[in-house]
């Protein structure tokens, strides 16, 4: 019982009551759908087309970075801070001997009280050769994603309880240990080591708190000037330290850093499709429910809005974002391009049915047309043009699934995501 209530305080603390009193302004009813268009990821500025891979590479592809910069994510700055790694506790026999635990700390200044962020990365012990990981952000802090007593509880953004304030006053402190192990379900540790995979994995609040006014508590500071902080976002900043995290895989001698799979729920399923389309060290990307702003067509007028997303969370995205409030055919891009910013390195989208607020026709139709990029670089879409029944995953170098359920991640996810990554990798156990 103390378990589940730390659960459902952690979650209401990542989504806010805002959330309940807006969803009944979402479109739930296909057949007011209105008329809309998918931009075309094959299609430059100038109007031409594209048809041959040098032409997406040198042109559509940067064209298409730069649209998603300047109109909704910001551009990630290009000062590096001096990055120091302190390998802060290791265990050679963790989880009654199946696995490695390493736990590292990412500084992002020269003082060990400035902005960092906490590593946990957990190895097969048995493993033979270079290991492939799984790399993702965690909502509720390293210790949530599994019981395991080693894991250190680093400080976790919290809401004051005494705070009459709107926006609520968010408070860093170190978490209820009831809370360890709370969101294990969504992490499958022991399935993944089992497969012959690692994982590591960072609490997302350590590179930028979410919520409004968050941004001077985090990296941001540490990049920009004041004056451009309002060019940048969260889901920006969370986009880069996950390229801050793979930075530090690439150093761990047991990893196979040419194998590192990148996986996000939600918001961070949106933070994980930008960095990876920044970032081509990413070889194999999950998008689970990544939903509006993320993988899904926001055009298509169907579950959550701009309105919405710019009104709970204007923090998510840059300034230029909010002038589509209420106008998302204005949007110059869309999901559709986004996940075509992936290829050719293999991609899975995954939706959930009763996750009718990220609309899994829209993830499903954007992967579907995704696929295009795919195949003008030698790669396969998805292997089917109308959307799967739900629990019936479609694999290919792009994967799609719409699994029974609500806005989560479960164990049938990740099997089919360790499937994905046995057919693209081969299969290590």
């Amino acid at each position: 019982m103390a378990r589940a209530l730390a659960t459902v305080l952690i979650q209401l603390a990542i989504f806010p009551a805002t959330i309940l009193a807006q969803t009944n302004r979402y479109n739930y009813d296909e057949a007011k759908v209105p008329p809309y268009t998918i931009p075309d990821a094959l299609t430059l500025a100038n109007g031409q087309p594209v048809k041959d891979a040098r032409t997406w590479t040198d042109i559509r592809r940067p064209e298409l970075i730069a649209i998603f910069e300047d109109q909704v994510y910001g551009k990630t700055p290009i000062l590096m801070p001096e990055i120091r790694y302190s390998e802060v506790l290791s265990d050679s026999s963790a989880l009654k001997g199946k696995a490695i635990r390493k736990q590292v700390t990412v500084y992002f200044t020269p003082h060990n009280d400035g902005p960092q962020m906490h590593i946990l990365l957990y190895l097969p012990r048995d493993a033979k050769g270079l290991v492939p990981v799984f790399l993702g952000l965690n909502f509720n802090g390293n210790h949530t994603v599994h019981a395991d007593p080693g894991i250190l509880a680093n400080d976790v953004w919290v809401r004051d309880p005494a705070s009459t304030t709107k926006p609520t006053k968010m408070l860093h402190l170190p978490p209820d240990d009831r809370t360890r192990g709370s969101d294990s379900n969504a992490w499958q540790v022991e399935k993944i080591l089992s497969k012959g995979y690692g994982l590591a994995t960072v609490y997302y609040g350590d590179i930028e708190p979410d919520f409004v006014g968050g941004a001077d508590k985090g990296v941001r500071p540490v990049l920009l000037e004041s004056t451009e902080m309002e060019d940048w976002s969260a889901i920006g900043a969370w986009a880069w330290g996950l390229s801050r995290a793979v930075d530090y895989l690439k150093t761990e001698k047991a990893i196979d850093a040419r194998h590192v799979a990148l996986i996000g729920h939600s918001r961070l399923g949106k933070a994980a499709l930008w960095a990876a389309a920044q970032n081509p060290r990413f070889s194999l990307v999950v998008s689970n429910e990544s939903g509006k702003g993320g993988a899904s067509l926001l055009k298509r007028g169907y579950g959550e809005t701009t309105d919405h997303l710019n009104d709970a969370f204007p923090h998510w995205f840059n300034a230029n974002y909010k002038q589509y409030t209420g106008h998302p055919e204005k949007l110059p891009i869309d999901g559709n391009e986004l996940l075509g910013l992936v290829a050719p390195r293999p991609l899975y989208v995954a939706s959930a049915e009763e996750d009718r607020g990220s609309d899994p026709k829209g993830e499903f139709l954007a992967a579907l047309d995704a696929g295009r990029v795919y195949k003008l670089l030698g790669k396969k879409g998805l292997p089917v043009k109308a959307m799967p029944g739900v629990d019936q995953p479609v694999m290919a170098d792009i994967g799609y699934h719409v699994r029974a359920g609500k806005h989560d991640v479960t164990a049938f996810d990740w099997d089919q995501y360790l499937a994905f990554a046995d057919a693209q990798w081969g299969k290590r156990n």
